[in-house]
């Protein structure tokens, strides 16, 4: 895209196109609190469990990957390993496997995402339909609306279409087999490397899991709050409020914010800062009570690391929530 408003309005003629923008990239720089101009990639390794959490390892890497997607034509075909393939066979890329969600911001008319294998799809037809340009054929469409979710776990074949404005919240991994790239070239004529042979060790054939969430509303406390999709990765919710909400940190896990738009203030016990649209806030497990005041009316996505996933069933079904739903919602 040449214009990333109006997550980023100051980038609204840009000369080359920008397809993604990370949040939490281990180079991103903090720009308020204790780790005020450090990258955090190297913050992370300075903090302890009041930071972290007390469930996840001190000697773990930092967990979520968020970015937003701009997609001005469609990805290429591809496939994300799983943790087993990847601990085995990819340890020089960090041995890390890679669940995602999708939540659409913005969807044009007409825009769609490919995910999931056919169930008549086999290894050999698969292979086929890459060599003769038709792989895209062989995977399920799924039309795409403002405010959808989609959850992809690993080893699903998949590609974005084009027209979306997308959060994405993943395990953090860059490991990507590609499959079929359209016979797109660069400026210099060069395709880009596909990785067909891996894609066939981890794709998953025969009955899929993943696609469209169907999410959660409960409503209390001054706004509404959406849980979009849980795994033993990530649960990502949505908050949509106008009036101040009093939240608290979990001592189990770090919470990241993404502020999808709004603006005010986050207060807590002995300081306070203002937020905006686009930012990432990262909350620390030992914060304990904090407000979110708002100057306009908010949205965000909170994600974590769960450290039980059982536990977040229980406190869903106290608030009276059907078992049923759950299983729609929780990823196992």
């Amino acid at each position: 895209m040449r214009s990333l408003a109006p997550l980023f309005p100051d980038k609204s003629n840009l000369s080359e196109p920008i397809g993604e923008a990370w949040l939490t990239g281990l180079e991103c720089e903090f720009v308020t609190g204790p780790f005020e101009g450090k990258k955090l990639g190297g913050a992370w390794r300075e903090m302890d469990a009041s930071w972290r959490g007390t469930s996840i390892d001190r000697d773990a890497n930092f967990p979520l990957l968020v970015k937003f997607l701009f997609t001005r034509e469609k990805l290429s075909v591809q496939v994300h390993p799983d943790d087993a393939y990847a601990s085995k066979n990819e340890t020089s890329a960090g041995g890390r496997g890679k669940t995602e969600m999708w939540y659409a911001l913005r969807a044009e008319p007409n825009a769609e995402v490919l995910l999931g294998l056919k169930p008549d799809v086999t290894r050999e037809k698969f292979r086929h339909a890459i060599a003769d340009g038709t792989a895209e054929q062989w995977l399920e469409r799924v039309a795409v609306h403002d405010g959808d979710a989609i959850f992809v776990p690993a080893r699903t074949a998949h590609t974005i279409g084009a027209g979306l404005t997308i959060c994405e919240i993943q395990q953090y991994s860059d490991l990507t087999y590609r499959v079929y790239d359209y016979n797109r070239r660069d400026a210099n004529g060069n395709a880009r490397e596909l990785h067909v042979e891996k894609a066939l060790e981890v794709l998953r054939f025969g009955e899929q899991h993943g696609g469209k969430t169907q999410p959660l509303r409960i409503e209390g406390d001054g706004m509404t709050e959406t849980y979009l999709a849980a795994c033993s990765y990530f649960v990502t919710e949505k908050w949509d409020f106008e009036r101040s909400v009093a939240r608290a940190s979990a001592s189990e896990h770090f919470d990241l914010l993404v502020f999808l738009e709004g603006s005010g203030r986050i207060g807590w016990d002995g300081g306070g800062e203002t937020y905006g649209r686009a930012q990432l806030w990262v909350v620390p497990a030992a914060l304990g009570a904090y407000e979110i005041a708002p100057q306009s009316r908010t949205s965000l996505i909170r994600t974590y690391v769960p450290a039980d996933l059982g536990e977040l069933a229980r406190r869903l079904e106290d608030k009276g929530v059907d078992r049923s739903r759950l299983s729609k919602l929780i990823y196992t």
